[in-house]
């Protein structure tokens, strides 16, 4: 088994990507985003985190997020959020061995991507990467006709012009 070495950080600010576990012509995310909000706002009363970035699609997630400080325990949010998520939504996937012996559901890929935000810098590429995921996916052909995004209220407060394409102007990276 890989040896995967998480980045934890006191009061960090990290990317993720969180993946369906069939991702291919699933959208059960964004037909069950209700649920997803649901899951989110629950898991943060108990255990709080600031929401820089979020852009749910079809099949994946990616979001930019910062822990309290002292605070290292992501893992334990992202658990319960897949968990209280699939708890909500009607059981038709259909269950591998290993999982019906686990108690698990065929939804969420076990794994996930975490980035430890690094700078100024890196926050901003990747703050641009999320809100560019819908039009780098082709589901928009404006990053503001995505309506899963917290895009729109990074417009309002006026980090973001409603016309935004996303940051390959300004010869920013992206990374996935």
């Amino acid at each position: 088994m890989p040896n995967y070495r998480r980045a934890w950080h006191p009061g960090g600010t990290y990317f993720f990507t969180v993946n369906l576990l069939e991702r291919s012509g699933n959208d059960l995310l964004v037909r069950h985003i209700d649920h997803l909000r649901d899951a989110v706002r629950h898991v943060r009363i108990n255990h709080p985190f600031t929401i820089h970035a979020w852009v749910v699609l079809p099949d994946h997630l990616h979001c930019v997020i910062e822990l309290p400080p002292g605070d290292t325990d992501f893992a334990t949010r992202w658990r319960l959020i897949k968990i209280l998520f699939s708890k909500s939504i009607p059981n038709t996937e259909l269950l591998s061995a290993v999982r019906l012996r686990r108690g698990e559901r065929a939804i969420w890929q076990r794994r996930y991507w975490e980035h430890l935000i690094r700078d100024e810098r890196d926050f901003a590429a990747h703050m641009d990467y999320v809100h560019i995921n819908p039009l780098k996916h082709g589901l928009v052909k404006q990053v503001a006709d995505w309506p899963f995004s917290t895009f729109h209220r990074l417009v309002d407060q006026g980090v973001y012009p409603t016309d935004w394409a996303g940051g390959a102007e300004d010869g920013t990276q992206y990374v996935e």
